[in-house]
């Protein structure tokens, strides 16, 4: 199986002295994600939580809803001509009786660690196919303090491991309201990331994630959008900017979207129904 990270040597240059030594780099290979033998996806991935990461990429797209509704997840053997196992293909099974989607060279793409999947980029076909709403009402029982959003980035750098080796990986974590970490995943592509958090609940019976909040460590796109709604997570936070999309998406769903979450200052976009905004409202 792939390594998180691999050595390359570098020529290092500081204040013009020039010197040659190792360095370590996160890895980053395809992943091919088969659904009952047929090719459905690839993605660009640190190796890792491969059968997490299908999972979870299955729930955004509507397919898997919980760990009844998964049968196994295999690594497909013999994926080089040679008969090498690469560990870069895995084949999932849907339970007897879960609709297999229709799979077609339209809906087969590619995806780099940097875009993701673009497949199902309409905000009717998510707020449709979401299997659990968000609840919108104002006396929603999910709420979270400022103070407790404030904390969460520094909590999310101090887990990223493979982070303080390489520099060069996103992170995403689910934390509940009260800010207690629940998970943490690292990839080269935050949608990965992502997929991982959620494909780890989903093998765990704990979706929908309705009293949780994903943190994610860029920017919020519409695609961790739809994730997060597609997971029930109601609360999706971020150190960077959002996409206009996303934010159309969270007014849609009721997603609470929070950007450039950076110590004490956000900027909240959508869904502040959820956050104890009563006293710094006040005091404003």
């Amino acid at each position: 199986m792939g390594r998180v990270t691999e050595r390359r040597r570098v020529i290092r240059i500081r204040d013009g002295a020039v010197s040659t030594r190792p360095d370590t780099l996160v890895a980053e290979e395809p992943l091919e994600i088969r659904l009952g033998g047929k090719p459905l996806a690839i993605t660009m991935r640190t190796p890792g939580d491969d059968f997490a990461l299908a999972a979870g990429f299955l729930v955004s797209e509507g397919v898997l809803a919980s760990a009844d509704e998964l049968a196994n997840i295999v690594y497909c053997a013999g994926a080089t001509e040679d008969g090498f196992n690469t560990y870069n293909v895995v084949d999932v099974r849907l339970a007897d009786g879960v609709p297999v989607p229709d799979i077609t060279l339209e809906r087969n793409v590619y995806t780099t660690s940097s875009c993701g999947l673009c497949g199902k980029a309409s905000l009717d076909a998510v707020r449709t196919t979401a299997r659990w709403p968000l609840d919108t009402s104002p006396d929603t029982p999910v709420r979270i303090e400022l103070a407790t959003l404030a904390a969460l980035p520094d909590r999310l750098r101090a887990a990223q491991r493979v982070f303080e080796r390489t520099g060069g990986l996103h992170a995403a974590a689910l934390f509940t309201t009260d800010g207690e970490l629940l998970d943490v995943r690292e990839d080269v592509g935050r949608h990965n990331a992502v997929d991982k958090v959620v494909g780890r609940a989903l093998q765990q019976g704990r979706l929908p994630l309705s009293s949780c909040v994903l943190m994610v460590s860029g920017r919020a796109s519409f695609e961790l959008a739809q994730k997060a709604v597609m997971a029930g997570i109601p609360v999706l936070a971020a150190v960077s900017a959002p996409s206009s999309l996303a934010v159309d998406l969270a007014a849609e769903t009721g997603l609470t979207l929070v950007g450039f979450l950076r110590g004490t200052s956000m900027n909240v976009y959508a869904g502040e129904h959820r956050l104890a905004l009563n006293a710094a409202a006040a005091s404003g």
